[in-house]
């Protein structure tokens, strides 16, 4: 009997889950992309990686649009090249802050959210990639649920056809691995 129940239980489970990894499989713009849509804030936070991608000129773009007043980059690595970006795209160096010790997004959250905090800063927009943007908006809440966070992330490669050109194929399975990871290891629910 009990055989039976578990039996019935586990082909649910896989009738509910195979809509959802199909759709995840093929597309997972839909899944992995989160953008809150025009926002203001008190500061744009620029997480690192993702150079070719063009996330510090997708944060140039909206504090351009008066998005918000402040940028701060965070993650070790490539800080002083999206510096060196946002200069050349007219934002102030006085207005730029940088967290350079970072190496991964759960990193990136907790040593900005300290910034953040110190700051008394209450809204965020977070720039990154556009198949990135969901664990990053995850972990970022879940360790400053008391703030308010807007994903406005960058759409470069975001052409289906543009996947096998920029490896964006790879980084799609490493991200659909890296959610449960963070589910997992830190608790971040990315639903």
């Amino acid at each position: 009997m009990i055989f039976k129940w578990i039996f019935r239980a586990v082909i649910c489970f896989i009738l509910l889950l195979t809509p959802v990894v199909l759709v995840a499989y093929f597309y997972p713009e839909k899944f992995l992309c989160v953008d809150s849509g025009r926002a203001s804030a008190d500061v744009i936070v620029v997480l690192g990686g993702g150079v070719h991608e063009l996330r510090a000129e997708r944060a140039a773009e909206l504090f351009q649009q008066h998005a918000a007043p402040r940028i701060i980059i965070t993650g070790a690595g490539d800080d002083e090249i999206n510096r060196l970006i946002l200069r050349q795209k007219g934002v102030p160096a006085s207005v730029i802050e940088v967290e350079g010790n970072s190496t991964t997004t759960h990193e990136n959250a907790e040593f900005t959210i300290k910034m953040l905090r110190a700051e008394n800063i209450h809204r965020v927009i977070l720039v990154t990639s556009w198949y990135h943007a969901r664990r990053a908006l995850k972990t970022f809440e879940h360790f400053a649920p008391e703030l308010k966070f807007y994903s406005r992330p960058s759409y470069a490669t975001f052409g289906r056809e543009e996947w096998p050109l920029h490896g964006n194929g790879h980084r799609m399975r490493l991200e659909f691995l890296k959610l449960p990871g963070y589910w997992f290891r830190y608790g971040v629910n990315p639903f």
